[in-house]
């Protein structure tokens, strides 16, 4: 009985190991291509294995987008949870900054959560996937929030707080006339200047 427990384990661990190799590769596909030209024969090949393989562990596309979306999710959420040792102000400054420049620099993972956003061909077990993997993270920025004073409503001031990082991603990521470097500056600077004005508003939402 140990042993069938053991190679069952290895088994399933193999099968998670293949799953990683490819969902990388998915990322690399979605990084070069807009989703909707994206095949899964595209994805088999970056991964090097046939197209009738990928199936075994992915049954769509969709299911791969999710889950390469959620590895981008937890990698902020693991960012911002290391530096929550500060204080709260520098805290939300931190958190603002690091979403951006995380979605800034990882350009597919925005890409995918636009995707989300804007399509709703998803279906209920991916939906719920998707609200699971971005549930810790609006947790983290109401944690914050109250530790800045806030009182009420404060899932939905997360959520504000969310929506305004976002829409300083979909504003200015492709400015034209200015260089990525330029870019980028202006991104940190208008989250920061956001993380000040939710850190004034916080004390007196109550």
């Amino acid at each position: 009985m140990t042993n069938q427990t053991t190679f069952a384990s290895l088994n399933k661990e193999a099968r998670k190991a293949k799953q990683q190799v490819i969902i990388d590769a998915a990322e690399r596909v979605f990084a070069s291509k807009a989703f909707n030209q994206v095949s899964m024969r595209d994805i088999a090949g970056e991964a090097a294995i046939s197209h009738a393989t990928i199936y075994r562990y992915f049954p769509d596309k969709q299911a791969l987008l999710v889950e390469a979306f959620v590895r981008g999710i937890r990698e902020i959420i693991k960012s911002i949870r290391t530096s929550s040792q500060k204080e709260p102000r520098d805290e939300i400054r931190d958190a603002a900054e690091l979403f951006v420049d995380f979605l800034s620099r990882n350009d597919h993972y925005f890409k995918m959560m636009s995707h989300f956003m804007l399509n709703g061909d998803l279906s209920p077990e991916r939906v719920d996937r998707l609200n699971a993997t971005v549930r810790p993270l609006l947790d983290q920025f109401e944690i914050i929030l109250k530790r800045l004073g806030a009182e009420k409503d404060t899932r939905y001031l997360a959520h504000c707080f969310f929506a305004a990082l976002n829409g300083i991603l979909i504003t200015f990521r492709d400015y034209p006339g200015r260089s990525p470097e330029d870019v980028q500056y202006h991104m940190k600077l208008l989250a920061q200047m956001t993380a000040r004005l939710f850190e004034q508003g916080s004390a007196g939402w109550k």
